[in-house]
């Protein structure tokens, strides 16, 4: 099995390799520190059978990034580690395609047994975290929009986040210019917005929230 550690604590991602050198399974981990370098290994490699994703390491920005990555592998399982256990969070990393969440202080025991669960194709959180109390309304919305993307649309969405030119976002996705227009009226339609300016907006919105989260 090949496995993706993103995490910018070496002794955290010590950690997760100790948990996952435990598994049964013979498996190849490669270990990242900033965000750049997920994303390229996400690109590069077809073959990742799960990904263990920090939301606030450098590069990142909170679960818009867990956006990006799963627009360039849509089936890649993801679990997001983070040093905090709020209920919001957890729920909307789930609501935007991540397999399971995994705290920080989580144990050995319980790391092993969320990478387990969601290589097996379910859905980890921690069990003492009720998530039908996290509410957030505006949140949600914004989520429910984003999660009526196709793939591609989102990819284009967070090259807008990077400031790239339709030009550059052609390129990079191989496609006409003109496609890639079409590409952002739907995305601008489908996130009730006029502008790109204010997609990207929309975007940053639920890293900027992760992140006050995390901070918190």
């Amino acid at each position: 099995m090949q496995f993706i550690i993103a995490d910018d604590h070496p002794l955290f991602r010590g950690a997760l390799r100790q948990a996952l050198s435990s598994l049964p399974e013979e498996a190849e981990i490669l270990e990242v520190g900033d965000f750049d370098a997920a994303k390229k290994l996400v690109v590069e490699r077809d073959d990742i059978d799960l990904l263990l994703l920090d939301l606030t390491m450098p590069g990142g920005t909170g679960l818009s990034g867990l956006v990006t990555l799963k627009a360039l592998q849509p089936a890649l399982p993801v679990i997001i580690v983070s040093g905090t256990d709020d209920a919001a969070t957890i729920r909307h990393a789930v609501e935007l395609g991540a397999s399971g969440f995994i705290s920080k202080s989580a144990s050995m025991e319980t790391i092993g047994e969320a990478v387990h669960a969601v290589i097996a194709g379910d859905i980890w959180t921690p069990s003492d975290i009720d998530l039908d109390q996290a509410h957030d309304p505006e949140i949600e919305a914004l989520i429910n929009k984003i999660r009526t993307l196709t793939p591609q649309q989102t990819r284009v969405l967070t090259m807008l986040a990077e400031g790239l030119l339709n030009k550059q976002i052609a390129y990079e996705l191989n496609v006409s210019e003109a496609t890639v227009k079409a590409h952002v009226s739907a995305v601008l339609q489908k996130l009730g917005v006029d502008s790109r300016t204010q997609a990207v907006i929309l975007l940053s919105r639920i890293g900027s929230d992760a992140l006050t989260s995390e901070a918190s």
